[in-house]
């Protein structure tokens, strides 16, 4: 089972909340946030009377905007370049002015996660 976590970048830190059930938390930082989001939904699965999960189970949901702002690391316009997506539109879309479709999202997703696991095979020496 997944439990999704909408993920918002706040003044303070971070909020989320879980989309099917009645649980909320804050932390001020990513880290902490999972932290405390694991915790909050297990404390409400065992008032529940549900199984406690395990943070693979979380599914945390950003929206493109504060996905750029945790992940400063990403260089967008290198991104844009290895999707074939024009420059100023991602930037539109990292800014928040522009909304992206549900395909131009999952071509900005598959894109990242490609580089994420290319990341994930590299070896030093």
């Amino acid at each position: 089972m997944k439990v999704e976590m909408i993920v918002e970048k706040t003044k303070t830190g971070y909020s989320a909340y879980a989309v099917k059930y009645n649980v909320f938390t804050t932390g001020k930082s990513l880290q902490q946030l999972k932290k405390n989001m694991l915790e909050s939904i297990n404390l409400f699965f065992e008032e529940s009377g549900k199984t406690a999960i395990d943070i693979q189970q979380l599914k945390i949901t950003l929206d493109l905007p504060q996905f750029f702002s945790f992940y400063k690391v990403l260089n967008a316009k290198a991104l844009s370049e290895r999707i074939g997506m024009n420059q100023s539109l991602l930037a539109q879309y990292i800014s928040g002015n522009k909304i992206p479709s549900l395909q131009q999202t999952k071509r900005i997703l598959d894109g990242v996660r490609e580089v994420g696991k290319e990341l994930a095979e590299i070896n030093f020496r």
